[in-house]
Parts: structure tokens; C-alpha cells; sequence
């Protein structure tokens, strides 16, 4: 399947007259990586099919043929220390790749604030310990910075669902912790985003386990401790759309979420005053 996927890409490529430069530029990628798919030296993640079909231009025909292909390994999984050795700066330009694509996002966040909704002081917290040199940090803060330029696109939708746990988490001091619980309230007012918490006093009948992004109903990125998982699977997308709407259904939101979110900034501003 990696040689039939990377040579279809190349005779897409070929037939279409781009030039591979082009094409990986426009999907986010190096050169040398997309001439390793097209060869068969390399195995294509779902996500780097996803990007280079979309540079491609190709027809919705061919685009759902190849995708069928695709789907023979539809569950793909990264391990981190490999997105470190390729560059977390170029894994934050490939997801921003597979956003620009996204009609409606949905995410559920348990243990961190969404990337999107980021402080840069938060997403260099969130960062330490990742073995990153100081131009690598700066690269990376950077490009997750700019993906969030995204949510001001008035015709795509965002859906955020966060626990409660992950307001209080005190990844930042106290004054930072609140800057941070400022973002949440401020983009949480943008017409096209949606914010729920889920309060720590809801009635569960399920554990928040690990964070995940539907990106409309194509495609699914799982983080887990080690590695990133990503799904085509429909099977396995009805799965976390079911979970995401699961957690929805008891999240605090609009001006109720406010009122918690700002209660929480508020005991860290008088911790900060009193400290």
C-alpha cells in the first residue's frame, strides 16, 4: 500500500504539471519528505495524504479513491520523539494545513487548554521538558501562535469542550494563570466559538481519558502519552463525535461558563495580591 499510495501521488502530481516543490510548500512538507512518499521510502500518514491531495487540487472522484486506499491503514500512530527529530514547528504547520481545511472543529481538552486558545506563555509551559533548544521553543511558540489566526475566520466553527480540572492546573504562576483564564473568556465571546466546561461537580457516566480533535467528520487526532493517533475510520470517528457530544451535554457554557471561568481568574488575582 506505501508504494501504490506514494506512486499515485507522483502521477497526480506528474499529470497535473506541478512541480514537487510546489506541491510540498503548498502541503506543508520538505521536499525530500514528499519525494521519499512518492518513491516508497517513506510511509504517508493520513494526515500527509489528506495535505498533499488538497495541493494537489485533485477531483472529489479521486480524492475518495485514494482515500479508500488510505483507509487500509486508516489508524496511524506518531510517537513524539519523532515529531521532535522532524520539528514540532513543522508538525504545528501541518495541523494548521489540515485546519485550514475544517469546516467545524471539535475538541475535548482534559488535561491542558486548547492550542488554540493558548497564552504564548502557556504554550512554553507546555513545551518544558520537550528537549527543545532555545530557536526550536521560539519556532515552535511561533507557528502555534499563528495557527490561531484561525478562529477569526468568521465561516469555520469551533467547538471546545474543557474540564474544570484544566482551569485550576497551575502550569503558570498566579498572575499567568489568570491571563490565561482571560483568553478563555475573550475568545469564548467570538460569534463562531463555542466553550463548555465540564464542572467538576457533573454527574459522569464515563472517565475523561485522552484529548482529541474532530475535524468535521473526517478525520480524528488523538493524543495519548506517547505518540499521536490519527483516524480516517468513519467507525472510529462516530465514536469520539458520540464522546465529544457525551461531554458537551453537561458542560457549563456562555455566561454561565463565564461566571466560573472568572471566578477561578479572580482566586488567582487575590493569590497574587496576597502572596
Amino acid at each position: 500500500m506505501r508504494n501504490d499510495i506514494g506512486a499515485a501521488l507522483r502521477e497526480l502530481r506528474e499529470a497535473g504539471g506541478k512541480e514537487a516543490k510546489a506541491v510540498a510548500r503548498s502541503a506543508a512538507m520538505s521536499p525530500s519528505k514528499l519525494s521519499r512518499i512518492e518513491t516508497g521510502k517513506a510511509t504517508p500518514t493520513v494526515m500527509d495524504v489528506e495535505r498533499v491531495l488538497t495541493a494537489l487540487g485533485v477531483s472529489d472522484e479521486i480524492r475518495a479513491e485514494l482515500a479508500e486506499v488510505a483507509r487500509r491503514a486508516a489508524t496511524e500512530a506518531v510517537a513524539w520523539r519523532l515529531h521532535r527529530r522532524m520539528g514540532f514547528a513543522q508538525h504545528q504547520d501541518a495541523i494548521k494545513a489540515v485546519e485550514s481545511e475544517t469546516q467545524t472543529q471539535r475538541l475535548f481538552q482534559p488535561s491542558c487548554m486548547p492550542g488554540l486558545v493558548q497564552t504564548p506563555e502557556y504554550v512554553r509551559a507546555i513545551l518544558t521538558g520537550k528537549q527543545l533548544t532555545e530557536e526550536m521553543l521560539s519556532r515552535t511558540v511561533g507557528a502555534r501562535l499563528e495557527r490561531q489566526r484561525v478562529l477569526y475566520q468568521a465561516e469555520k466553527s469551533f467547538r471546545f469542550v474543557i474540564t474544570e480540572s484544566v482551569l485550576r492546573w497551575r502550569l503558570l504562576s498566579a498572575p499567568e494563570m489568570a491571563m490565561q483564564l482571560d483568553r478563555i473568556i475573550a475568545v469564548s465571546r467570538l460569534p463562531n466559538v463555542w466553550i463548555g466546561v465540564v464542572p467538576l461537580s457533573a454527574s459522569m457516566g464515563e472517565v475523561p481519558t485522552s484529548s482529541f480533535v474532530l475535524y468535521d467528520r473526517r478525520l480524528v487526532i488523538v493524543e495519548i502519552p506517547h505518540a499521536e493517533i490519527t483516524t480516517r475510520e468513519p467507525r472510529d470517528i462516530e465514536v469520539y463525535r458520540a464522546k465529544f457530544d457525551r461531554f458537551e451535554s453537561v458542560s457549563l457554557t456562555g455566561d454561565g461558563m463565564r461566571s466560573m471561568v472568572g471566578a477561578i481568574r479572580d482566586d488567582f488575582l487575590r493569590e497574587r495580591e496576597t502572596g
